[in-house]
C-alpha cells in the first residue's frame, strides 16, 4: 500500500533576494531624508529631555474641573463644533458641483470612445480648480481672512470651506469613478438624464462610502478647527494657546479630553450613518440582513424583499 507524501518544503524562500533588495533601496532613500530632516529620535531618552517631559505630562493631572473653566469650554467647544459644521455646509456646497462636472462617468460623449474637446477641458479646468484649493493649506487661508475680515470664526469657517472643498471634490470624483459604471452607462445610453443616472446608477452603490468620507472629514475639519484657534480663529483652539502659554497644564489635559470625545462621537456617528444606509459585508448582495453590521463595507445593489420579521433598518431604501 503506497502512502502519501507531503511535498518537500523549500528551504530557502524564492523570492529573498527580491525582497533584501527593495528594502536596501528604500533604506538607501530613506536615509539623506532623514538627514535632511535633522530626525534624531535619540534625543527624546536624553536625561534632560525625559525629565522636561515628565515635568511637562505630570502638570496634566489632574484635569482642572472647575465649575467656570468647565462652562467656558462647554462654550468653545461649541463654537468650535460650529466653526468645523458651518465650513464643512460650505464645503459642500463647492465640492458637490464641481465633483460632478469632474465626473467623467456622468460624460454622455465618452459612451461612443473619446470624450468630446469641450467637455473635455472643462473636467480638466475644474480638476484644476480642484488641485489649487486642497493645495492651499486651511491654516495659510486663515491667516489671509484674519487679515480680511479680523479676528474671530468667521475666518476658520472661511480656511475650511476652501481647503475642504477641494479635498472633497476630488474624493468624491474618485468614488464616483471608481463604483460600477455600467448601471448608469445604461441608463444614459437609453436616454436617462444624467440627474437620473446619478440617483439611480451612481449614489445606490457609493453613498455609504461617500457619507462615510463626509462624516470623516467633518472630524477633521474638527481637528482643523482646533488649529486654527491658533492664529486667531476662535473655538477651543485659542482658549488651548492660552493655557499651553501660561502652562496650565490641567486646562490643557481637559480640552485635550473633550477633542478625543468629539472624535469618537463623529466615529459613531459615521458608524451609524452606515448601518442606517443598508451595507453589507464583504461586497455582498444584501440577501440576508448582515450578521456583523459594524464591519461593513459597502451597500447592496440587488433589489430583494426584506424576509419575515428582519429588522427594517438594516434595509436600505433602494432595496
Amino acid at each position: 500500500m503506497s502512502t502519501l507524501r507531503a511535498p518537500p518544503i523549500a528551504a530557502r524562500d524564492p523570492a529573498w533576494a527580491g525582497r533584501v533588495l527593495w528594502w536596501s533601496a528604500a533604506l538607501v532613500l530613506l536615509w539623506p531624508l532623514a538627514v535632511a530632516t535633522e530626525f534624531r529620535p535619540w534625543v527624546l531618552f536624553e536625561p534632560e529631555s525625559l525629565r522636561v517631559t515628565a515635568r511637562f505630562v505630570g502638570s496634566f493631572f489632574p484635569p482642572a474641573i472647575q465649575g467656570e473653566f468647565l462652562a467656558l469650554v462647554a462654550r468653545e467647544t461649541w463654537r468650535t463644533v460650529a466653526i468645523a459644521t458651518a465650513g464643512m455646509t460650505l464645503a459642500l456646497v463647492l465640492a458637490v458641483p464641481l465633483s460632478l462636472l469632474s465626473c467623467s462617468a456622468l460624460s454622455v460623449s465618452a459612451l461612443a470612445g473619446d470624450m468630446a474637446r469641450g467637455p473635455f477641458w472643462l473636467r480638466q479646468l475644474v480638476r484644476w480648480l480642484l488641485v489649487v484649493l486642497r493645495s492651499v493649506p486651511e491654516l495659510v487661508w486663515a491667516l489671509v481672512f484674519v487679515r480680511v475680515v479680523g479676528l474671530g470664526p468667521t475666518a476658520g469657517v472661511l480656511a475650511i470651506a476652501l481647503t475642504y472643498g477641494g479635498m472633497l471634490g476630488k474624493v468624491y470624483g474618485e468614488i464616483l469613478e471608481s463604483g460600477e459604471l455600467q448601471p448608469t452607462q445604461t441608463l444614459l445610453r437609453n436616454g436617462s438624464g444624467r440627474v437620473q443616472a446619478l440617483a439611480y446608477g451612481l449614489l445606490p452603490q457609493n453613498a455609504a462610502e461617500l457619507m462615510s468620507y463626509t462624516v470623516y472629514r467633518w472630524e477633521c475639519a474638527i481637528r482643523s478647527s482646533a488649529v486654527l484657534g491658533f492664529v486667531g480663529a476662535g473655538g477651543l483652539g485659542q482658549q488651548m494657546d492660552n493655557s499651553m502659554k501660561m502652562f496650565n497644564g490641567a486646562e490643557v489635559a481637559t480640552m485635550l479630553l473633550v477633542f478625543i470625545a468629539l472624535v469618537a462621537l463623529a466615529d459613531r456617528i459615521s458608524g451609524w450613518l452606515r448601518r442606517a444606509l443598508g451595507c453589507t459585508c464583504q461586497n455582498t448582495p444584501c440577501k440576508a440582513p448582515p450578521t456583523n453590521p459594524t464591519a461593513c463595507r459597502r451597500r447592496c445593489s440587488t433589489r430583494v424583499a426584506a424576509p419575515a420579521g428582519s429588522p427594517r433598518r438594516w434595509w436600505p431604501w433602494w432595496c
